[in-house]
């Protein structure tokens, strides 16, 4: 799609091993409680510093910069939840476990759900009936493009799901085993207790904080989400071609950072074992057998726009 820094294509069957070696990988695969424990400070403190000044300060000229930032930090709170759930955030599997359920709190989303979700979304990529985010399908007109990236069909997606997983309703999740069903069902029930708990505090206390410091800010940030998140797979192949499916975009350190490097994320597919402090180190060794690079979200996103017929 566009003007991609590496075109290699190669046979759909190509096996990853025959990239990096054993030895490679080993040390590519290091988990560090250290780098995951920096990595979540720095997000915090991005989040923290940016809510302060949306909350205490009144010149809009900053307080509106503060929303956004404070917003985009909430909902990449996702990916804390993403790294967590493949037990490479921290070496204490633990810690990853708690870190993933807090985040989830944050973005809306439930980590004991989303890890059985995303497994299948690693082992199916891209094939249609069995990745289950291709149930949601890719906009194919700016209409669809623009509900996409609005965060509409998210919101509506994720009250649907909290609502079928709290009532039990798993039959057309097959992502989630029998034996899974009880942890994944409390898990959702008790998350959504919480939410039912700050609301009422906030009514209680006659004060919109349930509105003013989580819902809003929530609803800012997911479109810059939702534009980062489109061009994981859009406009890659629909097989189960790593070296294709996937797409690695370049963009600036503060994203990359608040995303935890996720970014490279063809590398991250190919490799899910490679913890999220090793990706820019594994783009330098992989990057010439990637066919989907692209430069910029803007330019994959206008890209994806131009597609539309």
């Amino acid at each position: 799609m566009g003007n991609q820094v590496s075109t290699q294509s190669e046979p759909s069957n190509y096996k990853s091993a025959q990239i990096l070696s054993t030895q490679e990988l080993n040390v590519l695969n290091t988990r560090s409680n250290s780098w995951g424990l920096i990595q979540l400070a720095g997000h915090l403190s991005v989040m923290v510093i940016s809510s302060y000044c949306w909350i205490t300060i009144e010149n809009w000229l900053i307080r509106i910069p503060a929303l956004i930032i404070y917003g985009f930090s909430l909902a990449a709170m996702f990916v804390t939840i993403h790294e967590c759930c493949h037990r490479t955030a921290f070496a204490n599997n633990h810690l990853n476990d708690l870190v993933a359920w807090c985040a989830g709190l944050l973005s809306f989303y439930n980590s004991t759900f989303y890890r059985r979700y995303h497994k299948w979304h690693h082992r199916y990529t891209q094939i249609s009936g069995k990745d289950p985010e291709l149930e949601d399908p890719k906009p194919s007109n700016l209409r669809e493009y623009l509900a996409e990236i609005s965060g509409w069909n998210w919101w509506i997606g994720k009250f649907k799901t909290h609502y079928l997983v709290v009532m039990g309703k798993l039959d057309n999740m097959p992502y989630i085993s029998k034996s899974g069903r009880y942890e994944v069902i409390n898990s959702t029930r008790l998350q959504i207790l919480v939410y039912f708990s700050a609301i009422a505090l906030s009514v209680i206390a006659g004060k919109p904080w349930f509105i003013s410091y989580w819902l809003l800010p929530l609803a800012v940030g997911q479109p810059i989400l939702r534009v980062i998140l489109l061009a994981e797979h859009t406009g890659c192949s629909n097989d189960n071609n790593p070296l294709t499916n996937t797409r690695t975009t370049l963009t600036w350190f503060p994203i990359r950072f608040l995303m935890w490097n996720m970014p490279f994320h063809a590398e991250h597919h190919l490799y899910p074992s490679i913890p999220f402090h090793a990706l820019p180190k594994a783009h330098q060794q992989l990057k010439e057998h990637f066919t989907v690079i692209d430069r910029g979200y803007l330019k994959v996103n206008r890209d994806i726009v131009l597609s539309f017929k």
